[in-house]
């Protein structure tokens, strides 16, 4: 069995608790109270949708050579 990786982002939400989005899977997004459970809920939405990526007999995305940085800027709004 190989390990994939893929980055998730999480997004606090003002009702409470945090949208789980994966960029690099279209559409694969979820939620969790806590980010512990949004992380949980991220592995299980992320093994779901390459079993369907595999059954459908589609290429798995993988995250090689991908980068990652934030930058800042300036704003008056």
């Amino acid at each position: 069995m190989k390990v994939l990786n893929y980055r998730i982002m999480l997004r606090k939400e003002p009702e409470g608790g945090y949208t789980v989005i994966v960029p690099s899977l279209p559409g694969c997004v979820t939620f969790g109270g806590t980010i512990d459970e949004g992380v949980r809920m991220a592995k299980e939405a992320i093994g779901v949708y390459l079993e369907s990526l595999k059954a459908r007999k589609e290429k798995i995305p993988v995250e090689e050579n991908v980068f990652e940085t934030t930058v800042a800027v300036r704003s008056n709004a």
